[in-house]
């Protein structure tokens, strides 16, 4: 089964923001050897996610993994990412689409704020 990833943010008026998301993406490339990874963006940015999913779709994927680039899981993450699945879903018969956790909650997460806050300790 092919897969494809999706990097899903919410987008921002600052396109250096929607730039570092991107990168993001590229880089997981790298990390997964999944060649089939984009991002996509909620508004303010493109392409949304109905689009980064048509993209992959026409690419042969058949089977599309989100991964949410939000830290906690609020109403982008309740509301609206289901209702963009949902979409995806009916709009590609066949196509699988399965949504990660978001980053709350991931060990590494404390570690990495440790990190920034040990780099800004006095001596």
């Amino acid at each position: 089964m092919i897969t494809g990833i999706i990097v899903f943010a919410h987008g921002s008026r600052v396109e250096p923001a929607n730039e570092a998301v991107r990168a993001v993406a590229r880089e997981l490339v790298r990390a997964t050897g999944c060649s089939q990874t984009t991002a996509a963006f909620l508004e303010l940015a493109q392409p949304d996610l109905v689009a980064a999913a048509d993209r992959l779709a026409a690419a042969g994927v058949e089977r599309v993994v989100v991964i949410p680039y939000f830290l906690t899981p609020g109403l982008h993450m309740e509301r609206d990412l289901p209702r963009l699945v949902s979409d995806i879903v009916e709009k590609h018969k066949g196509l699988r689409v399965e949504v990660a956790a978001p980053l709350d909650g991931h060990p590494g997460l404390i570690g990495i704020l440790a990190e920034r806050f040990r780099s800004l300790e006095a001596d």
